[in-house]
């Protein structure tokens, strides 16, 4: 079992993130002074990527956004912003999206738990080979921009030392758990050896309009809705006491540009939640209630490995980050179901 203290304590270590030298410091200077102009979002077609780059164009930053559209739509990213198409794994579009950023939010992945299951050495290459992609062309470029990545609630796992803290054990009980855990054991290790400093957030559960219910990567609500939309009723896998801490988009959405603005030298690790423990029973009663609609509820059997209680820590969000996710379940459900 892994402690997620070790990846969260600040280094101070081997003083190896002073090899840049003189310019690195001028950059990181220039960084930390937030004078930050084109930031590079990957994934910036999907779900949570498109609400991030149309908030970013909406606060006056450029943006460029790398994709290979394998579940993202190229309908979804703006003109105003500047599209790339290609894989994270491809060493010549990454430095082509980053050569101009003053930031990165590293949000490429293969999302599904599902999926990972299925494809583990293409999906694991996607969540881990994809983020060390972009550890090794900051390195060759010696860059010190703001890297934020997404990490997941999923590296808790098994735990149930509710609330989940980020310096709680981690016991994930899926291949993409422990990809992203892994991630962020080398963020740890980049900062150690290379100098580069990283923010991981660690979601909880995402929702909120622009989720296809058709995707794999969809969450249970995203599925609940339409189904509630197509009058039929709704399937839970296990007894449905099961519970989750959904997060509304938007809020993700904050503590994203929050991140890049705050960013400091180590590696640090942050929930982002809103600290509030839902059953899956529970959320299938709102959703029926807002909808007024007359839906039965049919249990089948439950998923394997799958995580029995879930609620974060909202501490290091609040005193870190200086952020609150805001939007409870009920409003955010409102939005989506309009």
């Amino acid at each position: 079992m892994v402690s997620a203290s070790f990846v969260h304590e600040r280094l101070v270590g081997s003083g190896a993130h002073h090899i840049y030298g003189s310019r690195c410091l001028v950059e990181m200077r220039r960084r930390e002074g937030n004078v930050l102009k084109r930031v590079l979002v990957t994934g910036g077609a999907g779900f949570i990527g498109a609400h991030l780059v149309r908030k970013l164009l909406q606060l006056g930053y450029g943006v460029t956004v790398l994709d290979d559209l394998s579940s993202g739509k190229r309908e979804n990213v703006p003109n105003a912003a500047t599209f790339v198409e290609g894989s994270i794994l491809d060493s010549g579009s990454v430095r082509q999206a980053l050569a101009d950023a003053d930031a990165c939010i590293h949000l490429a992945a293969v999302s599904s738990v599902e999926r990972c299951k299925r494809q583990l050495t293409s999906s694991h290459a996607i969540n881990q080979t994809g983020f060390l992609r972009i550890i090794e062309e900051l390195t060759l470029s010696r860059s010190a921009l703001p890297l934020v990545y997404a990490s997941s609630a999923a590296v808790y796992g098994a735990s149930q030392d509710l609330p989940l803290s980020e310096h709680g054990n981690c016991a994930p009980l899926s291949p993409y758990g422990a990809d992203k855990l892994s991630c962020e054991l080398h963020a740890r290790a980049a900062y150690e050896v290379y100098g580069i400093s990283t923010m991981g957030l660690r979601f909880f559960n995402v929702y909120g309009p622009g989720q296809d219910p058709a995707s794999a990567y969809s969450g249970v609500i995203a599925k609940f809705a339409e189904g509630l939309k197509r009058g039929e009723e709704i399937t839970i896998h296990g007894d449905g006491y099961q519970t989750r801490d959904f997060v509304y988009v938007d809020d993700v959405v904050g503590a994203l540009v929050q991140a890049i603005g705050r960013w400091q030298t180590g590696a640090s690790i942050i929930n982002v939640c809103s600290g509030v423990e839902t059953s899956i029973n529970d959320l299938a009663r709102i959703m029926i209630e807002e909808t007024n609609a007359r839906s039965g509820i049919r249990h089948v059997d439950g998923l394997l490995g799958e995580v029995r209680r879930s609620k974060g820590s909202v501490h290091a969000l609040n005193a870190k980050l200086d952020y609150q996710c805001r939007t409870d379940l009920r409003t955010g459900l409102a939005r989506l179901l309009q």
